[in-house]
């Protein structure tokens, strides 16, 4: 078992496999690095895969306080694994919690990017939503710590942007569910109130985003309410973005639709290393819809 040391010495299982350039998978809140099997399957054959358990997230170390959870420490044990790993630059592919990160190791370490992949990301950025979120969060955690994570599970996969991938395929979602009831419930509750409740809004990073460089693909389903606007917001900020919505699915899009999400990072990783993923032409971005006054 391989194992990178964060800047506090805590300890970050991570697994490789392929060859070639480097691609980095970082899971979700409700995942873990065992979350990314369809993706390891198709890409490894041309990348050298890296993915890795977060912290609070067994084998990977649990900490106990919740100062050692945040944003920034979920950006910097990326970066630890990279170096771990020997990776000087990587494609970062992350979704919705990994999401996140993925942005933000684009905005903070971009020597460090060859491009992003951000699926599912935007929950309670909107400014009008942030209250509740982050009251949703706190009760979260409160759960987990109450009941833990195997009751937990129970209601949390089965949310509203949970129960397409159930309709879809239920023996996927079974093993979906049943490796989120395995999770830490020390950890979980750790990292919802360190990590997904204290994040900074990605509506008030908009001048970061609009810097961003790496090239950068947006994957949605369309049926994941939570992250529709927001998504359309990072499309029209971050100037390197294309946007794919994947109708008729929610909010575990890596695993509820693998063949589409592969396909179109697929097609984004290709056209990055051919160098034909260029920033947005100004001239698409005049108000007038025809451009003719």
């Amino acid at each position: 078992m391989a194992y990178a040391v964060a800047e506090d010495g805590t300890r970050l299982f991570y697994e490789t496999t392929g060859d070639g350039t480097p691609l980095l998978f970082i899971h979700e809140f409700a995942g873990d690095h065992r979350s990314w099997e369809p993706q390891l399957r198709h890409f490894s054959d041309r990348y050298r895969c890296l993915s890795y358990a977060a912290r609070g997230y067994e084998p990977s170390d649990v900490p106990d306080s919740l100062d050692r959870y945040s944003q920034a420490t979920a950006v910097s044990d990326a970066v630890a694994v990279l170096d771990a790993a020997g990776a000087d630059r990587a494609h970062i592919v992350g979704v919705s919690m990994g999401g996140f990160t993925a942005l933000h190791l684009g905005m903070q370490h971009p020597d460090r990017v060859r491009s992003l992949v951000v699926g599912g990301c935007g929950y309670g950025s909107q400014p009008e939503k942030q209250a509740g979120f982050r009251e949703e969060c706190e009760a979260i955690a409160l759960a987990f710590e109450s009941e833990g994570a195997a009751q937990v599970a129970k209601r949390y996969a089965v949310g509203p942007a949970r129960v397409q991938f159930q309709n879809k395929d239920p023996r996927g979602w079974a093993e979906f569910a049943s490796m989120l009831a395995e999770h830490s419930s020390t950890g979980s509750a750790l990292t919802m109130r360190g990590v997904q409740k204290s994040r900074p809004s990605l509506y008030d990073l908009r001048d970061q985003l609009g810097a961003m460089e790496p090239p950068t693909l947006i994957i949605a389903g369309d049926e994941d309410e939570g992250c529709l606007e927001p998504d359309l917001m990072l499309k029209r900020t971050i100037p390197t973005a294309g946007l794919v919505l994947v109708p008729r699915t929610g909010h575990t899009v890596n695993l509820e639709e693998p063949e589409q999400f592969n396909r179109a990072v697929d097609e984004f990783l290709s056209r990055v290393e051919n160098q034909a993923w260029r920033r947005r032409d100004p001239r698409s971005l005049v108000a007038s819809t025809t451009g003719m006054r």
